[in-house]
């Protein structure tokens, strides 16, 4: 498996799989009406919106194993000073194989490289108990629980997990 930069020619296929990501691992959580519904055009159009803005001071990393794109990450930093995951996800039945592990420490170097002393963080749905659990065995520290509001009008529990940063440099904590 190799990780690289994703580049606009990514959109479709990086939306195609962060809508397969939510309708399996958020079935039961997320209105079905929502994750049954037009999810691909939802997210291809925050993915083409991404690309449309200024990818310089954000990054898309996918993750691919013989040509076939198992797993994204996207970082953006936030107004507080902090840096956003936004996004991390592991293709529906590649789950638990080591990819998101490999993002996320990606995700952490390339965040202490880019925005040196600042955390990163996420927000993860309380009621994706694999995900937490996922975030403390990678050393997340849970730092606040807040409602998850969604643009297309539902809201949900939620948490929010950082990794601190550690003499200039984005550790795990533990």
């Amino acid at each position: 498996m190799r990780i690289r930069a994703g580049t606009r020619h990514d959109a479709e296929p990086v939306a195609a799989l962060h809508a397969d990501s939510w309708r399996t691992a958020y079935a039961g959580i997320m209105p079905d009406a929502f994750l049954e519904g037009p999810l691909l055009d939802d997210r291809l159009t925050v993915w083409r919106g991404r690309f449309a803005a200024d990818p310089s001071a954000t990054g898309l990393f996918v993750a691919e194993d013989h040509g076939e794109m198992v797993g994204f990450a996207y970082l953006t930093p936030s107004p507080d000073g902090r840096v956003l995951l936004d996004n991390l996800h592991a293709r529906p039945g590649r789950t638990r194989s080591g990819i998101g592990g490999r993002l996320l420490r990606h995700s952490l170097a390339w965040a202490a490289a880019t925005h040196p002393g600042r955390p990163l963080y996420l927000e993860v749905l309380r009621d994706n108990t694999p995900a937490v659990a996922f975030y403390e065995r990678q050393g997340g520290r849970r730092t606040a629980e807040r409602v998850c509001r969604f643009e297309q009008g539902f809201e949900l529990p939620g948490f929010e997990y950082t990794w601190h940063p550690t003499g200039g440099d984005l550790r795990r904590t533990s």
